[in-house]
């Protein structure tokens, strides 16, 4: 996620960085090229214009100016300029009524249906009991998707006559104020493009559902594109904000940075993978930390507590201390690793983390893993034991080579030895517990 301008970005800041003070031609210098960095994203010009005034003209102010540490003051100012332009503060979803009714729109191809199922899944881990409703009757297997995504998540799916989505819809909500659900999802239809008839059932559904939230689901790929059907949606539906889906590819960014300041309507969520935990809570301040390659220790924090065992990972920790961990609890810890996302945006989330060949660093990932597996019980809590036809065995069961396994067996043996000397403070380190 935003892999082009977090580059585009370092060599700006880097530029920068060692000058004393800076001049009004160094600063005009990096606007110029924060500017083209924005264009080359797919950022809507109007915002980037705007943007770029604002930037230069603090910029130039007699605080940095006069500052020792103008870099940073250059970085804070358009930090600052990216979380207003994104919308300052996280927006909640809007809870007025129970049931309460969330009307998810788009066009075909966004990721809708499945958006719908990851939405779903969030609310529910977040304590609320949600019911999706199959609005999508021109599709082809449109319900039966969303049926199937439910089931995954073991989530009701009302699927009315399978007919009329108007009917389904009204049929579905009065249907949730006599039952235990207080959050209705509906997964409308979407075309490959806007048009009158479209719109018209879209109003009609609104109508008889009284939604507190329309969000629409765009499409990061499509960039400008995105926005000029983001503006006609609000137009007829009063959206109450975003879904952008598909973060995690190559997308350059510029949705996420224009939508909000060209329609006034603030992203509320973003997908970032294809799995169905993988929708994150938009936080404009936190995104504009991992553009200038600040990261977002707190996102990352926040995955951790949501998906990683906090009792397992205290016992991991007393363990390493004690240098008694084993292959065993090494391949737990792949586990939990893998649970957390991609090591891409995992290693985006780390302030200053270095440019590494994450597909590389995945590879080795999979192959020590592999290994692991490939291990008896016995193997994995002693390795000690693994004699030279034990390791031509795990080979053949795991595709790698013994000079792998003993790789993997140095780096084992290494970490302990390094746990072991920590526990008696014979390691000398430049910080201190």
């Amino acid at each position: 996620m935003f892999e082009n301008l977090q580059e585009r970005f370092a060599k700006i800041l880097k530029t920068l960085s060692g000058k004393g003070r800076l001049s009004e031609k160094n600063i005009s210098d990096a606007v110029r090229q924060v500017k083209l960095s924005l264009l080359e994203a797919d950022v809507n010009y109007k915002v980037v214009k705007e943007f770029i005034e604002s930037v230069k003209q603090k910029a130039l102010g007699e605080e940095v100016m006069k500052s020792f540490t103008p870099d940073q003051q250059f970085v804070k100012i358009v930090r600052d300029e990216l979380i207003k332009i994104m919308g300052e503060t996280h927006q909640t979803l809007n809870f007025k009524h129970n049931p309460s009714v969330i009307m998810i729109a788009g066009l075909q191809g966004s990721g809708k249906t499945t958006t719908c199922a990851k939405l779903a899944l969030h609310l529910k881990k977040n304590g609320r009991n949600p019911v999706l409703v199959a609005a999508d009757t021109y599709r082809p297997a449109a319900i039966e998707q969303l049926e199937k995504l439910g089931e995954a998540i073991g989530i009701t799916v009302i699927t009315g006559d399978r007919k009329n989505p108007v009917s389904i819809v009204k049929k579905a909500v009065s249907e949730a104020k006599d039952t235990h659900w207080d959050t209705v999802i509906l997964d409308t239809a979407g075309r490959l493009h806007i048009d009158d008839e479209m719109m018209s059932e879209l109003e009609k559904i609104k109508s008889v559902s009284n939604p507190d939230e329309v969000l629409m689901v765009v499409d990061a790929m499509t960039g400008q594109d995105a926005i000029n059907s983001a503006r006609l949606f609000d137009q007829r539906l009063s959206l109450t904000g975003f879904i952008v889906t598909k973060m995690d590819g190559d997308a350059r960014g510029g949705v996420i940075l224009s939508i909000r300041h060209v329609t006034g309507k603030p992203v509320k969520f973003i997908g970032v993978g294809e799995k169905l935990d993988n929708l994150d809570v938009f936080h404009p301040e936190r995104v504009a930390s991992r553009i200038l390659g600040m990261g977002d220790v707190l996102s990352l924090i926040e995955k951790a507590e949501r998906e990683l065992d906090r009792s397992r990972m205290e016992e991991m920790g007393k363990k390493l201390l004690k240098a008694e961990f084993t292959l065993e609890d090494f391949q737990q810890q792949l586990k939990d690793i893998k649970k957390l996302g991609p090591l891409s945006s995992l290693v985006q989330m780390l302030p200053g983390a270095p440019k590494i060949n994450v597909e590389d660093g995945e590879g080795q990932l999979k192959k020590v893993e592999a290994i692991i597996n490939s291990m008896t019980t016995e193997e994995r809590r002693n390795p000690r034991i693994l004699n030279s036809s034990r390791k031509k065995r795990i080979t053949k069961g795991s595709g790698t080579t013994v000079q792998d396994i003993n790789r993997l067996l140095k780096s084992y043996e290494e970490m302990k030895s390094m746990m072991k000397k920590l526990k008696k403070g014979k390691l000398n380190l430049p910080f201190s517990f």
